[in-house]
């Protein structure tokens, strides 16, 4: 009966018979890809967040220091060339080599090298310290925290070393000058054109800050200027007049200057000597000041006044140390104008010939350089001689 009240109520010309529905998933291929991809990405970050390997996925060399043993054989070693074990032998010193087993990382193969002090290089020539490139006498080096810095050795002083070539005899007869070329190595450009534009004769002067203030100071020394470092000093009006990191202060003890003293003398080697850069409270403290000249004196270096304060106690300390000494009589661009660097340098040339000796010092402005580099010129023409500032040091304390 029902199945006839069905066959009634069915709508004519459809089939009776119901088809099976198919079973459908509650999701797409498209979406299960995605999951899938998010769960790779979701453990590949867990990995990179709580796996402390910066240099994951890197190939691996592991490199194990053993000295050499005295009665290790290996082809090419004193058994087999006796000669070339003897010659080696007489060239290194005991102990100055060490042996570096270097392991492949994937291969697993080893191989020693012998390194050491004594390493030749690849022009075949002698063996050499590494700064005996760049003309750093190593002797006049020694550690400190921050690295390393002069130290007299062997009667050597730093001053005496790395100061720039000059006809001494011929500086004793005549009126001389000094320029001394400060502020340089924090700017490359600037410090570039002092380098390559300004007469070897002409000092350049250094501050301890910059990128690479090693690199220009070596670039200096190679164009055979000899160089100053600058040692930042508090100004009056500091801190609102800051200098920069690591600046002497008349609040902090004599040990802590000093301190801060080795910091900026670790910076850069080569230098003749030091200079302040600002500091016209700090020179004028005797307190402070006398251990800082005591300690560069110590170390075999000169010392450069500014000329920025009148009531700077460096004369008298550094006399006090007999230490190489020289003052600067006038800043020639303290007015940056041709014509008042002109007029100041007219001053300088006047002093000379009156004193026989005159100190200028200059900031590497490019109005500076030019006008230094023409006046340069005309120096044997009127009868003065640009000397390096060591030079005109001795002469100072010759009389």
């Amino acid at each position: 009966m029902t199945e006839m009240t069905d066959d009634l109520s069915t709508p004519l010309g459809q089939k009776t018979e119901r088809q099976k529905r198919r079973f459908r998933l509650p999701f797409t291929a498209i979406q299960a890809l995605a999951v899938l991809l998010g769960l790779f990405l979701v453990a590949f970050l867990a990995i990179a967040l709580f796996t402390d390997n910066p240099f994951g996925g890197e190939p691996v060399a592991r490199i194990a220091l053993r000295p050499p043993a005295a009665d290790e054989k290996q082809p090419g070693t004193a058994s087999s060339h006796p000669e070339k074990a003897a010659k080696s032998a007489q060239q290194a010193p005991a102990g100055d080599n060490k042996t570096v087993t270097i392991i492949d990382g994937s291969s697993g193969k080893r191989q020693d090298v012998v390194i050491g002090s004594d390493t030749p290089d690849k022009t075949g020539g002698e063996p050499a310290p590494a700064m005996a490139m760049a003309g750093i006498d190593q002797r006049l080096l020694e550690k400190s925290r921050y690295g390393m810095i002069p130290v007299v050795a062997d009667g050597l002083k730093p001053f005496t070393v790395y100061a720039a070539d000059a006809d001494r005899t011929k500086a004793a007869k005549m009126p001389v000058v000094a320029i001394v070329v400060g502020g340089l190595g924090v700017g490359a450009a600037k410090t570039a054109d002092a380098i390559m534009k300004l007469p070897p004769a002409v000092t350049l002067a250094f501050t301890p800050y910059g990128a690479d203030p090693a690199k220009l100071a070596e670039r200096a020394r190679a164009q055979r200027h000899e160089i100053l470092l600058q040692v930042p000093m508090e100004p009056f009006d500091y801190p609102d007049n800051d200098p920069g990191p690591q600046t002497l202060l008349t609040t902090l003890t004599p040990e802590q200057n000093i301190d801060r003293l080795y910091w900026h003398l670790s910076r850069f080697q080569g230098y003749a000597g030091i200079a302040n850069f600002m500091g016209a409270r700090f020179t004028a403290t005797d307190a402070v000041m006398q251990p800082i000249v005591r300690e560069a004196a110590k170390r075999g270096l000169g010392y450069l006044d500014d000329g920025s304060s009148p009531r700077s106690a460096a004369p008298s300390l550094t006399a006090a140390q007999s230490m190489p000494f020289a003052k600067a009589d006038f800043t020639i661009d303290a007015v940056p104008t041709s014509a008042e660097i002109d007029r100041t340098l007219v001053k300088l040339e006047t002093l000379a010939k009156e004193r026989g000796l005159a100190v200028g010092v200059a900031s590497a402005l490019p109005i500076s350089i030019e006008r230094l580099a023409a006046w340069i010129k005309t120096l044997d023409s009127r009868g003065i001689m640009l000397v390096p500032l060591t030079t005109a040091m001795l002469k100072s304390k010759s009389g």
